[in-house]
């Protein structure tokens, strides 16, 4: 069945010319396939897809594209606040307005969504070009959760909305609340986005700067910085619990400051 759809593919962009329905030019046929599996669906409208994975540096080297991923990325927000919102109304019925403000901005802002971006491996389909490929661990954070948000934009043109919520809730918001402790006070990086959305400071982001041990017993060093001041260092046994502790570390020094 998958092969059939595949060569729909191509017969399809053969007809039209149109690139938009070349998915299977650009991304290669294993890769094709765990991008279904990924997003749930079967493609058969590939055109929403192939723009949510692609970036504005890919434009320039590919003269037939004529558009990125950032209209997909203003719809999928959207989308995003709407499902995240209906989530959080139903799961908690006896919270205040003030606690479900606070909990979605958690749940989507930067790093979450760049989060949820890592957990599906985004990276590994995202269209950009080769120069601007060589910068991306960079600027990652930015462009993989713009791209998430495309995708779910592209899941909800295509599928509509039970499908997007389902894609949702698989890769951002049962993995966001099997974090322990992910709403209590000791959740520290989202204390820290508190401060830094209350004075109004961007840039807020955390790096690995270094990895120790071997794969089954690695130990992470990460930064964070506000507007590219280092305010924290923390180690953990993975990224999220290493972030953790950076975060209360930098907590711990704007209180002492």
């Amino acid at each position: 069945m998958f092969i059939l759809r595949f060569f729909y593919l191509k017969l399809k962009y053969i007809i039209t010319g149109n690139v938009w329905y070349n998915i299977t030019g650009f991304i290669l046929l294993d890769k094709f396939r765990s991008f279904e599996k990924i997003i749930g669906c079967n493609i058969y409208h590939p055109r929403y897809y192939l723009k949510a994975l692609t970036h504005r540096s890919f434009l320039e080297t590919n003269g037939n594209m004529d558009s990125s991923n950032e209209r997909l990325e203003y719809l999928g927000d959207a989308v995003v606040d709407l499902i995240v919102g209906k989530y959080l109304f139903n799961k908690f019925p006896n919270e205040d307005e003030g606690f479900l403000t606070k909990t979605r901005s958690m749940l989507v802002n930067k790093s979450a969504l760049f989060d949820a971006a890592e957990r599906i491996n985004l990276e590994d389909y995202l269209l950009v070009s080769e120069n601007f490929s060589k910068a991306l661990p960079d600027g990652s954070k930015t462009v993989l959760s713009d791209a998430y948000e495309a995708i779910v934009g592209a899941i909800y043109l295509d599928k509509g909305l039970k499908k997007a919520e389902k894609f949702l809730m698989k890769s951002l918001l049962e993995p966001s609340f099997e974090i322990t402790g992910y709403l209590n006070d000791n959740n520290y990086k989202s204390q820290l986005l508190e401060y830094a959305q209350k004075r109004r400071l961007e840039n807020l982001e955390y790096n690995v700067i270094k990895e120790e041990g071997p794969q089954h017993k690695k130990l992470f060093t990460v930064q964070v910085k506000i507007n590219n001041e280092i305010l924290g260092t923390g180690n953990g046994k993975n990224k999220r619990s290493a972030e953790q502790v950076a975060a209360k570390n930098a907590l711990q020094k704007i209180k002492n400051a």
